[in-house]
């Protein structure tokens, strides 16, 4: 199958879907167990648990919403939230007893679908082929669903849909809306980091490459929801590299530069805003206490595309090996899955650490995005140490590892 043929699937234009009316929730005074239980295409709490963490579904339609949610209540609260599959939005947002608070945020809700195809266009599939995790996901269903963590004190819920530029990202794990703990990606963690203007919408997947990520038809969702003015956020590599895996390894001297080239050529034929990222380097290091080049080659063809195509670059591979090195090889591992014997993907205080220093590089290298950006002031070579960064885990969901990166 060629580039131009899988990507067919993406020149369609989408069915204009009905206006969503705004939604007001009322849950002053309630307990997670006296809340209406979720329905399909009803209102109500998903799951909780005995400490009063609880997850709330809404259904609605593939968009983006802004969510103002009321905090507060009768008792102190310390209320963190995230949404969808575990998208951080607000951490550690606290509450007085008899105080309430507003804070909004913007989430991009999405479904599987794609367009019909006119007679005689190839066809690959009405959906994006998702496996079982996905389809046990949040990411990919028909509501949104909140997730209310630490001491919640949520008083009401008001969503409406809007318009807003979207941060599309691409890529593999670690990137990726992780399905459960303790695996988290700097993706999921980067909603917090930014305002309420701009909707992260993150279609990475767990062992993807370039040529993958197109198979799937994940590429081909992701370009019929793109507007112009949108932004598209490029990070593979882990899994590209990977020769053992023949029918998607790219040498990253010829075919590695080239995919990109493709993706970056199609967002610009929408009016789309490409940006190049690194990959974040593996944990390994050596005997001087210096992190091992395993992803080096990629790194650098992603650099040199970007100053050739004049593409906005994130250096992340050089940040994650900053970070990693500052940390060291006693403290590193605590910003790694399974208690630091995974090498490659984060948990949720790495994937924090990993966010920061791509809002920090918005910052500095995109200006048309800086304004988004909340992030506070971050120092790859000084990062802040685990005992200062705590961020409430989500409900057990899945304990799947990642495939590949």
């Amino acid at each position: 199958m060629s580039l131009t043929t899988a990507l067919a699937l993406a020149l369609a234009a989408p069915a204009v879907p009905a206006p969503v009316p705004p939604i007001d929730i009322d849950l002053s005074g309630k307990t997670p167990a006296e809340m209406q239980p979720y329905r399909t295409g009803a209102n109500g709490i998903e799951r909780r648990d005995a400490s009063g963490v609880f997850l709330y579904s809404v259904a609605l339609p593939e968009g983006i919403y802004r969510v103002t949610l009321t905090l507060g209540g009768k008792q102190e609260g310390l209320t963190t939230v995230k949404a969808e599959s575990r998208r951080l939005f607000l951490r550690d947002v606290a509450t007085k007893g008899g105080q309430t608070l507003r804070r909004s945020f913007l989430v991009d809700v999405r479904d599987a679908r794609l367009p019909a195809q006119p007679a005689g266009a190839p066809r690959f599939g009405q959906t994006v082929l998702l496996d079982e995790r996905d389809l046990a996901s949040f990411s990919w269903d028909d509501k949104l669903t909140l997730e209310f963590l630490g001491q919640p004190q949520v008083s009401a819920i008001h969503i409406e849909a809007v318009t807003a530029p979207r941060l599309f990202l691409a890529g593999d794990s670690t990137v990726a809306d992780q399905y459960g703990e303790p695996f988290t990606s700097w993706g999921q963690m980067l909603p917090a980091l930014l305002d309420d203007h701009v909707a992260v919408a993150n279609h990475a997947k767990s062992g993807a490459t370039l040529k993958s990520f197109i198979a799937q038809l994940r590429f081909s969702k992701l370009l019929n929801q793109a507007r112009e003015g949108d932004w598209l956020f490029i990070q593979f590599g882990h899994n590209d590299q990977k020769a053992e895996w023949p029918m998607t390894y790219l040498d990253p001297v010829q075919t590695y530069p080239a995919w990109l080239r493709s993706y970056i050529a199609e967002a610009r034929r929408r009016g789309v805003h490409p940006v190049l990222v690194t990959s974040p380097e593996r944990r390994n290091f050596d005997g001087a206490g210096r992190i091992k080049d395993t992803l080096g080659a990629y790194a650098d063809a992603v650099r040199q595309v970007a100053a050739q195509e004049n593409v906005p670059l994130i250096d992340l591979n050089r940040d994650s090996i900053a970070i990693m090195q500052a940390l060291g090889p006693d403290v590193s591992p605590r910003a790694f899955a399974e208690d630091g014997r995974d090498k490659t993907h984060n948990d949720n205080y790495g994937a924090w650490l990993f966010a920061a220093a791509v809002a920090r590089q918005i910052r500095e290298n995109i200006p048309e995005l800086a304004p988004y950006v909340t992030a506070p002031d971050f120092d790859p070579t000084h990062p802040p140490l685990p005992d200062a960064l705590q961020i409430a885990p989500s409900l057990p969901l899945a304990q799947d590892k990642p495939e590949g990166s």
